[in-house]
């Protein structure tokens, strides 16, 4: 397929729809099942798209709610608790699902080659992949990582040999090393605590302090809470991991069973030469519209995506924001209409569980914790599955 000008496609004279001799019908495909797609999908069974046919592209049966992912090693979820099964939901959406991954984006030719070898081509595209634990990146930066460590990303992998790690832990007393301390290796290394008080726990946050995108009274509670569950704080990082340990970058060797990493973030490989337009990073770098700087049928969302969606990564409520105006701007390319902005929000509630049914929020600069908090994140996350498990046109 040749290559589109460059023009706003909302700009576009709409393409005749129906299915008569010679017709053609174009094609938009949804890359990842991240929770922007996850709402278009639940819009399609309530409002069909017409004028495109609708492919998603996404290699794993069953979704997992990330902010649900503490509470599943912590044991108070089972696993079908934080899954969203994607079947029921593509049937009802009526889009086709093809259970692959991607291997190369060719932008210019606008077509995806999958892990099968095939290639798809698209009218438009839309990536809304979940993180990214780029492992070749990672084992530049931490030799070995790529044989001894854990990768919590993607988290259905991480979570089909949880039960096997869960095994070893309560057979013998481990020695986890959660590496990386964001908000979600905060959460990780609180969750080990609470399912394994006989383990140790050590949290390697680097020269930062854990949470460090968080207001100063949001930290002061998490390095409360991170001492009162008697979980090793090393403000260190690491540079290497051997069988048995892992080495810091003052030369000391960490002893360790079971080294965690929860890195941020970070692009994936197959956007390096895909044509796009990147960030510094290597993130689609996308405007106001959540769409391709450089390529304008092409949209990106969440953890692939440049603008600020990202870094509500780790507040899931927040992230759903991003999907209606998804949603509404692939209809109006489609229908050739114009186009909306959407505005992440500036402000948001973020909840930090603890590990034993306590947690901590934080609104801006105010910050409160408890178990209050715990019960209410875990309605919300509840609510969260809940909705995608529940027939769209209920609701």
């Amino acid at each position: 397929m040749s290559a589109a000008p460059l023009h706003d496609p909302a700009e576009s004279d709409p393409q005749p729809v129906g299915d008569g001799p010679g017709y053609l019908p174009r094609q938009l495909v949804l890359l990842g099942a991240g929770q922007a797609h996850m709402h278009t999908l639940a819009q399609l069974a309530k409002h069909p798209l017409v004028g495109a046919r609708v492919v998603l592209v996404a290699p794993y049966a069953g979704q997992i709610y990330a902010r649900m992912l503490p509470g599943l090693l912590a044991g108070h979820y089972q696993h079908e608790d934080c899954v969203i099964p994607l079947e029921p939901l593509v049937r009802r959406s009526g889009v086709q699902w093809l259970s692959r991954s991607v291997r190369r984006l060719d932008a210019q030719a606008r077509t995806l080659q999958l892990d099968d070898g095939s290639t798809l081509p698209y009218d438009w595209l839309s990536i809304n992949t979940g993180p990214v634990q780029n492992r070749a990146l990672l084992e530049q930066s931490i030799p070995g990582a790529r044989e001894h460590g854990l990768f919590l990303r993607p988290m259905e992998s991480f979570a089909a040999l949880w039960p096997k790690v869960a095994e070893m832990a309560d057979a013998r007393a481990l020695r986890f090393t959660v590496i990386g301390a964001g908000a979600g290796g905060v959460e990780i290394a609180m969750a080990l605590r609470q399912r394994f008080a006989s383990s140790s726990v050590t949290l390697l946050s680097g020269q930062q302090l854990p949470a460090s995108d968080f207001p100063a009274a949001f930290q002061l509670k998490v390095l409360a809470a991170l001492n009162a569950r008697r979980i090793t704080l090393i403000r260190e990082a690491a540079v290497a991991i051997r069988a048995g340990e892992v080495v810091l970058a003052s030369g000391a060797s960490l002893a360790c069973d079971v080294p965690l990493l929860s890195t941020g973030p970070q692009a994936a490989a197959w956007l390096q030469d895909s044509g796009l337009a990147l960030d510094e990073a290597g993130f689609v770098a996308v405007d106001s519209c959540q769409r391709s700087r450089s390529h304008p049928q092409v949209f990106a969302t969440g953890d692939v995506s440049s603008r600020s969606d990202r870094a509500l990564a780790r507040n899931g409520h927040a992230a759903q924001r991003a999907g209606p105006a998804l949603d509404f701007n692939l209809r109006a390319c489609v229908h050739g209409t114009a186009l909306k902005p959407h505005q992440p929000p500036q402000r948001t509630l973020s909840l930090l569980s603890c590990g034993d049914q306590r947690a901590i929020a934080s609104w801006g600069r105010w910050s409160a914790q408890g178990r209050w908090v715990w019960w209410l994140k875990n309605w919300l996350d509840r609510r969260v599955v809940a909705r995608f498990k529940t027939d769209p046109k209920q609701y």
